[in-house]
């Protein structure tokens, strides 16, 4: 049984406290909140009343978080930023905006493909709108699974249980080389002729990372990676400062050698041609949902592009 009867507590306390928290001051919190110093110092301590426990200790230079005090802001931070989100939505049907779209995507999907699509679905439905959030593959699954996301995209290769897939687009890996390196040429070449290189790769996690390590356990070698970073475009200034090679997505890659000392090669191997997924829950039926992935299929996409007969 809760021993705490908190239903009283309005909003505005409950904000107060985490901005109490966050700023370490109480004038600046209750100036933050619109409130005057001695109503703001009356909430915190009613709350503290009820609680039975001190929230802030105070002293010269302001105010010090209890540990009740970060038990409390845990878990109203959660709070605060749903009741936010509930008012940009109240606020967007009030615009025009009828449904927001969760989508969670991988690099790849977004540095590739997303751009020009969602430009183009933003102006073929204005009252829709499509909240991008970037992620490594394997957390999109679990976005949907947890319901934190509508629609995923991602690099095929992590269980797909309880979800409906289809096939979204397809990239291919190649092999990104310093200036003058050794493996220089134009035919494709087998990964496993670069495993002796240093590897400059992504961080942990990541679809093209697991591949990497895959494939050199499959041949018996170690990856020695050298650098891990977070953008496709760090890792090819580090491959064009001669740090290492890398692979990286064709498409994504090529647009950002302006400027880069760097080569490319492709490779042999099966799994450099990727696909990547776009997936739901199992049963969504919901109808923005469901236009949106129309929109972004692959066929639909490939109709728009061919250009239309003269009668």
């Amino acid at each position: 049984m809760n021993p705490y009867n908190l239903a009283r507590f309005d909003l505005v306390t409950i904000r107060l406290v985490v901005d109490c928290a966050r700023l370490g001051s109480l004038s600046a919190a209750a100036e933050q909140s619109h409130l005057a110093l001695a109503a703001a110092s009356r909430r915190i301590r009613d709350l503290e009343d009820t609680l039975g426990q001190q929230l802030f200790e105070r002293h010269g230079r302001g105010l010090h978080a209890s540990a009740a005090a970060r038990v409390f802001v845990r878990h109203a931070l959660p709070m605060l930023q749903s009741i936010d989100r509930l008012g940009g939505e109240l606020h967007d049907l009030r615009q025009g905006i009828a449904r927001r779209i969760r989508l969670s995507a991988s690099t790849a999907a977004i540095n590739q493909f997303l751009a020009p699509l969602l430009a183009a679905y933003d102006a073929k439905a204005p009252q829709v709108q499509v909240e991008l959030h970037e992620q490594l593959s394997s957390r999109v699954i679990s976005d949907l699974h947890e319901g934190l996301a509508d629609v995923g995209i991602f690099v095929e290769g992590p269980d797909t249980a309880a979800l409906e897939c289809r096939l979204f687009r397809q990239d291919e890996l190649v092999l990104l080389l310093p200036p003058g390196h050794r493996l220089e040429g134009s035919s494709p070449i087998d990964f496993e002729e670069a495993l002796g290189e240093d590897w400059i790769s992504l961080e942990g996690g990541a679809a093209l990372l697991d591949k990497q390590l895959q494939a050199a356990h499959a041949a018996g070698k170690p990856l020695r990676l050298r650098m891990q970073v977070r953008s496709f475009d760090a890792v090819c200034h580090l491959v064009a400062a001669g740090l290492g090679v890398a692979l990286l997505p064709k498409a994504a890659a090529l647009p950002l050698a302006a400027g880069m000392r760097w080569s490319w090669r492709g490779l042999t191997n099966p799994w450099a041609q990727r696909r990547l997924l776009m997936a739901t829950r199992s049963g969504m039926q919901e109808q923005a949902v469901l236009d949106l992935l129309a929109f972004l299929d692959p066929v639909s996409q490939n109709a728009k592009s061919r250009p239309q007969k003269r009668q």
